[in-house]
């Protein structure tokens, strides 16, 4: 790892909740996801005597342009996937960029100095419903 890193910093890399489950059609991104939550890990233990904190946050179900774009879903498509999987979420909704972004920035801060190591999952109780997904 280069030292463009000051001591004491703190990152926060990028997974997702696919990286522990079984979604067809998601095999790449997934496994892509998977490997993130792995180098959170090993960098946790490389970065320690430096004193910097690795973590990974892992959101659940956020609608962004992916949606349309990567997946070809048309507004009312989005509208009704949005719907229906906020009925299975128990926080009753999908997440949001400043949902993910909360999280991020208490990870990336001074109030999670003692955190390190860890996925963090921002997906409103979706994956502790649904056992042994993640």
């Amino acid at each position: 790892m280069p030292d463009v890193l000051r001591d004491g910093a703190a990152i926060v890399l990028n997974a997702s909740i696919t990286a522990g489950m079984g979604l067809p059609g998601f095999g790449v991104y997934a496994s892509s996801k998977a490997a993130v939550r792995s180098l959170a890990r090993s960098w946790t233990t490389d970065l320690k005597d430096r004193g910097i904190r690795v973590n990974s946050i892992s959101p659940g179900v956020v609608p962004t342009e992916g949606y349309s774009h990567e997946q070809k879903l048309s507004d009312d498509g989005i509208a009704a996937y949005v719907e229906r999987v906020a009925k299975e979420i128990p926080a009753g909704r999908v997440g949001t960029a400043e949902d993910i972004g909360d999280a991020l920035v208490f990870l990336a801060s001074d109030t999670s100095r003692y955190i390190t190591g860890v996925d963090l999952v921002v997906d409103g109780g979706m994956t502790r419903v649904y056992a042994g997904q993640n």
